[in-house]
């Protein structure tokens, strides 16, 4: 049988992720959004959660045998998401208190922190979509 594929979109921003949520339909594929600190020129996030998250999600996502969307979300830079009139913070689809956060899109499922760089966690998570 074959591998099921997972589909990958990135958002850099507010804007872009309000419009991404707004085209939602009735899906065919679980979406599962994981918020994440702007990238340095060097490709890693200022935020140290993470950079120690994304290698384990990335293993973990190449290996899933699903058909879901994927969607990586550029919270911005340090200053911009530290402030507690982002965005992001108020958005009562996110409400997003820390990052990383990966959220399963429809449902209260959601990992937070040093929680997404934990396989059994991410495991759980992904396996709810049965």
């Amino acid at each position: 049988m074959p591998k099921s594929k997972v589909l990958f979109h990135t958002l850099n921003n507010y804007d872009e992720f309000v419009k991404y949520v707004e085209n939602i339909k009735t899906r065919k594929r679980n979406i599962y959004f994981l918020f994440t600190g702007s990238k340095k020129e060097n490709g890693r996030s200022w935020c140290i959660y993470c950079q120690l998250a994304e290698p384990v999600v990335k293993a973990y996502l190449s290996e899933l045998n699903k058909n879901i969307i994927f969607v990586y979300v550029d919270v911005g830079e340090r200053e911009y998401w530290k402030d507690r009139a982002c965005p992001f913070r108020t958005d009562s689809r996110s409400k997003l208190m820390v990052i990383p956060t990966l959220i399963k899109w429809g449902g209260v499922q959601r990992l937070e922190g040093s929680q997404c760089g934990q396989r059994d966690l991410l495991q759980m998570l992904f396996e709810d979509d049965e």
